[in-house]
């Protein structure tokens, strides 16, 4: 079994921690009309998952609201990952996420953010358990939660991104700091395009 590797406040889990969870910045115009946004990125593995890539499809159907931002936070702040997990189960779906090879799975809470030249795309999720892990109840069952963030810049090659497959959220019982604990490691996302605008 792969052994999981802990990551704290590592400089791509900061922004999706801290601003999506916590953090009370206005996002940008996210009304419910239906979106039909949709996103493209290649997926580089990294350490353990080096030289391996897959493709990843955003599809965005609406954006998350600020009472359905407020609902995680008093979920996690009430019973940790676990917490989060449950929320998630209960929100409609914004959107899905598609990844080669798999069946992919819907989105759950979705924010834009603005940025200084351009706009962040957050995900949070939750991960679909397969079989072997439910029959086995693998270690990989804890890390229930999946996180994905996209930085779109108006300079054309700047676009970012980063995928967390599988993790949990987590307060670090010695500095008291908010954190995630990955399954494996993350997935560095690449030639990132806005297949919106077309």
């Amino acid at each position: 079994m792969q052994k999981a590797t802990k990551v704290i406040f590592m400089s791509t889990a900061i922004p999706i921690v801290c601003l999506l969870l916590l953090a009370s910045l206005r996002s940008v115009a996210q009304d419910r009309q239906s979106l039909n946004e949709e996103y493209q990125a290649q997926a580089m593995g990294q350490g353990t998952q080096m030289g391996q890539t897959f493709n990843v499809t955003i599809l965005i159907q609406e954006y998350s609201t600020p009472e359905e931002r407020q609902v995680l936070v008093d979920a996690f702040t009430k019973a940790g990952s676990q917490g989060l997990f449950n929320a998630l189960n209960k929100m409609k779906a914004k959107g899905h996420i598609a990844v080669t090879g798999t069946l992919g799975y819907d989105i759950s809470f979705v924010r834009k953010l603005p940025t200084a030249d351009g706009f962040k795309l957050r995900v949070l999720t939750n991960r679909p358990i397969t079989f072997g892990e439910a029959w086995t109840d693998s270690r990989s069952m804890d890390y229930n939660l999946s996180a994905l963030e996209l930085d779109l810049s108006n300079e054309k090659g700047k676009n970012t991104g980063v995928l967390l497959p599988a993790c949990q959220f987590k307060i670090d019982k010695k500095t008291q700091e908010l954190g995630i604990d990955n399954y494996q490691n993350p997935w560095k996302l690449v030639d990132i395009l806005d297949r919106s605008k077309k």
